[in-house]
């Protein structure tokens, strides 16, 4: 591998978020042609803008079954605009995949992704790595205020001094390590063959919704340079925000791990 061809990953949808069982993107085959037309439209899809390549997710008309496609740049009907305006993940170029009537041959499907276990593992994979990229947000924060504590004076000595910031920088700590040791026992379980996707979905809740917490602490904690890039934190917090959302939201990893306690669906189709 030479990392010279950029990819993207097309699952969301402008209507189906959290709830990609219902996308609208269509998939057509044409026997007789040897190929497939697509026909949908993807969102919130990082690097789409300048991929050489892209991963569509789409329902095949013929059986209403999920497929995962390769479309690459440059092929008649497929358009990628830049989603502009974003404050938070700025330096990600993220934007749409539109397809109309898009046209690939079908060598062009992935063989052995068939149904939503083909973008729900990958899924998977990445939420790993975030819930501990999530800690690695948070431990940027708490260094940059810790160390602004012990440096700026108020009434009469360093602001570390205060209870109220020890006690703060104490839960900091407490939650970063906790994470840290979780994340790092994941991964020896996936070593291992273990790892079910609940602990996934645990563990990319629980880092992402510990950071954000942390930085939006370690934020107030730097009074009114909390918002300046002198000190990054407010970078992290406004990222983190992001992040707590993508991949899966906060809620739905809670609902994730409820049907795995309780063994009911919350978010299946009221009947």
């Amino acid at each position: 591998a030479r990392g010279e061809i950029v990819g993207c990953f097309g699952l969301t949808e402008p209507n189906h978020g959290s709830d990609p069982g219902r996308m609208e993107t269509r998939a057509r085959h044409n026997p007789s042609a040897g190929t497939y037309t697509l026909r949908g439209a993807k969102t919130w899809i990082t690097n789409s803008p300048i991929a050489d390549l892209c991963v569509v997710w789409a329902k095949c008309e013929e059986d209403g079954r999920v497929r995962g496609f390769l479309v690459e740049r440059g092929t008649p009907g497929l358009s990628t605009p830049k989603i502009e305006g974003k404050f938070s993940l700025r330096a990600s170029t993220t934007g749409m995949i539109l397809m109309d009537d898009v046209e690939v041959p079908e060598e062009n499907l992935l063989p052995n992704a068939e149904g939503l276990a083909g973008p729900f593992g990958c899924l998977t994979q990445a939420r790993y790595g975030i819930a501990w990229g999530a800690l690695g947000a948070a431990e940027a924060c708490l260094e940059t205020v810790r160390q602004y504590v012990l440096d700026r004076k108020q009434f009469g000595g360093p602001l570390a001094r205060n209870q109220l910031v020890q006690k703060k920088l104490a839960d900091m700590v407490t939650e970063i390590t906790l994470g840290l040791h979780a994340c790092l026992r994941l991964g020896r379980l996936k070593d291992e063959g273990k790892a079910a996707p609940e602990m996934v979905s645990m563990l990319k809740r629980n880092s992402c919704g510990k950071a954000l917490g942390i930085a939006r602490d370690a934020r107030d904690m730097l009074g009114g340079n909390g918002i300046s890039d002198e000190f990054h934190v407010i970078r992290h917090l406004m990222n983190l925000e992001a992040v707590n959302t993508y991949e899966g939201t906060h809620d739905i990893h809670a609902l994730i791990l409820g049907r795995a306690i309780t063994g009911i669906q919350a978010f299946a189709p009221a009947k």
